[in-house]
C-alpha cells in the first residue's frame, strides 16, 4: 500500500494527513498524538474512526494541522482520517458515514456587521 493522503476542515482548521501501513502510530506536526493532545477527550475523537473500523493497530499516520483551536483542530484530522480510511476501502463508506465522520461541519464564526458591537448584539437603546 502506497501513501495515502486526505484532507479535513472545521472552523478555521484544516487537517493535511497521510496514510501508510504500520503499527498504529500517530504523528501530527512532528509531535505524539499524546503530547498534542493532551486531553483524553480529544485523543477519542481523533481515533473514532479507526475504532469504528477496527483499523487501530494496522495504520501509520502523519498530519499537518493548521488554524484554529485544539477542538476544531480534533474534529478536522478525525474527518480527513475517515476520508482517508475511503479511499483504502470504499466499503467501508457508509459505516463512516452513518456514524457522521464523513460530513463536513460547516458552522462557523458568524462575521461581525457595521453599527453593530458584535455580529447579532447591538448597542443599547436609548430613548432620551
Amino acid at each position: 500500500m502506497e501513501l495515502i493522503n486526505a484532507i479535513g476542515r472545521r472552523k478555521s482548521s484544516v487537517a493535511r494527513v497521510y496514510l501508510s501501513e504500520g503499527t498504529g502510530k500517530i504523528t501530527i506536526n512532528k509531535k505524539d498524538i499524546t503530547v498534542y493532545f493532551p486531553s483524553a477527550i480529544l485523543q477519542f475523537v481523533v481515533k473514532q474512526p479507526l475504532q469504528l473500523l477496527e483499523a487501530e493497530g494496522k495504520y501509520d499516520i502523519k498530519a499537518n494541522l493548521d488554524g484554529g483551536g485544539f477542538t476544531g483542530q480534533s474534529q478536522a484530522l478525525r474527518l480527513a482520517i475517515a476520508r482517508a480510511l475511503v479511499k483504502i476501502n470504499a466499503e467501508d463508506k457508509k459505516a463512516l458515514k452513518d456514524a457522521g465522520f464523513l460530513t463536513r461541519d460547516s458552522r462557523a464564526v458568524e462575521r461581525k456587521k457595521p453599527g453593530q458591537p458584535k455580529a447579532r448584539r447591538r448597542f443599547q437603546f436609548s430613548k432620551r
